[in-house]
């Protein structure tokens, strides 16, 4: 792809996935520069860090590294993890108009449509979108997928195959979202079509039981559910302005009284931040006890939200600064990408942390931090630090700094899963007269 730059100058950009390798020899990353910004040598063997030297020092154990890579001018981070996707919905925006641009237009357009996508328009749509998000450095993938009476199993059964073709490449957990209601006789059969999905190799329970006709009872017959498969619960949860649509507080209730021994997430919690001051710090306590997580995704829900107010527009952001204080895990994901619920999107977990900033207030490492580490936390998944014993999940990307890399989101990335490179791009800039220009 070639774009124009300013002045003159011109930037082309090669993407370049490797086909899945064996597995791999050990891999010496020379002069990285770290978030500290100290440079340093990694050594990664068997998919984890085996060592960590300051940039110049000798050591035997590097020099019996097989290979080396090196990332001088790059930044060694964690690598981010998708903690909230919808791939079944994904690169819609040109087949479907969200008439109203409200989180209630565009599921009424999704559900216009959805029963008309083949097999194969799914997979290709997910896989793409997946592939994407992997350019930009994620290895670790949430994904949400519409299962019920309404929707069948089709698009659970396109995502299994996704996820089992893009296996070595990045780790991809799938979350059942039953359709509503699933309380009562009139959500009997989409209970049963949950289980169906859970049976079938869907990793979570997921569904919105704000919008089930009765929302606190919705979200214990999930809970049940994601306790009967032993599996982890993420529930759209509380997605809207409307602070008497709040059901959180009874989730972090019936987490602690069932004693319910799985993880939980709630998803986007944007009525939170429309709460008191005193309801918002007494909940997030309570979610902090009970070992709740929350996923905000702040790209969907600044685009749906607030949209009836034609000046002073709230931001639909969900009380990010109480939650965290609380000791809430608190991640961030970009959700939807280029369909009726966001026309924009391109699966970068940089857009979302530039967000976070400007929109959140966070301050740009706890902006990283809440779509790297926290993901990886809520997601379940291990801790990927720079540090002898980590798994080696890493992003190289050519910035100074953390800052840096959020403020420019430069194209050129090296990405790495299990210890090996599954991803890389790099720009090359040239003058008009095709001069090439050093980075």
């Amino acid at each position: 792809m070639t774009r124009p730059t300013p002045e003159g100058e011109r930037e082309s950009e090669r993407h370049v996935q490797p086909e899945a390798p064996a597995p791999a020899a050990p891999l010496l990353l020379i002069g990285a520069t770290l978030p500290d910004a100290t440079t340093a040598d990694i050594l990664i063997e068997q998919g984890r860090i085996a060592g960590v030297w300051p940039e110049g020092t000798d050591g035997e154990a590097r020099t019996a590294a097989a290979d080396r890579l090196d990332l001088t001018g790059f930044l060694l981070l964690p690598a981010p993890a998708e903690p909230h996707a919808h791939l079944d919905k994904v690169l819609t925006a040109e087949l479907l108009r969200s008439a109203g641009g409200g989180l209630d237009d565009a599921v009424r357009a999704w559900y216009a449509y959805r029963a008309t996508a083949s097999h194969g328009e799914i997979s290709a749509r997910a896989a793409t979108a997946a592939q994407m998000m992997l350019e930009q450095g994620v290895t670790a993938i949430r994904t949400h997928v519409d299962v019920g009476t309404q929707t069948g199993q089709r698009y659970l059964t396109a995502l299994l195959d996704v996820r089992k073709s893009l296996l070595p490449l990045l780790e991809m957990q799938i979350v059942a979202f039953v359709d509503e209601p699933v309380t009562g006789l009139a959500g009997a059969n989409n209970r049963a079509a949950l289980r169906t999905a859970m049976a079938d190799g869907a990793t979570a329970v997921g569904g919105a039981p704000y919008r089930d006709a009765d929302p606190v009872e919705s979200q214990r017959t999930l809970l049940k559910i994601a306790a009967d498969y032993a599996a982890p619960a993420d529930l759209h949860t509380d997605e809207t302005l409307d602070p008497a649509a709040f059901f959180l507080a009874e989730l972090a209730a019936y987490v602690r009284e069932s004693e319910h021994p799985y993880k939980v997430t709630a998803s986007h919690c944007v009525s939170l931040g429309t709460q008191p001051d005193d309801v918002v710090r007494r909940v997030s306590a309570d979610l902090a006890a009970t070992g709740i997580a929350v996923v905000c995704c702040p790209a969907t829900n600044l685009y749906l939200q607030g949209r009836t107010r034609e000046h002073a527009a709230p931001r639909g952001l969900t009380a990010l600064r109480r939650l965290m204080a609380a000791g809430v895990h608190v991640a961030a994901g970009g959700d939807n990408i280029q369909d009726p619920f966001n026309p924009l999107g391109r699966g970068d977990p940089f857009d979302t942390a530039a967000l976070l900033v400007l929109a959140g207030h966070l301050d740009v490492d706890e902006a990283y931090a809440a779509v790297a580490d926290e993901a990886r936390a809520v997601m379940g998944l291990p801790e990927a630090r720079i540090v002898p014993g980590a798994a080696a999940e890493l992003l190289a990307i050519r910035a100074t700094s953390v800052r840096e890399a959020i403020a420019r989101r430069p194209a050129d990335r090296i990405v790495f899963h299990a210890g090996r490179m599954v991803s890389r791009t790099d720009t090359v800039r040239y003058r008009d007269d095709l001069t090439e220009l050093t980075r």
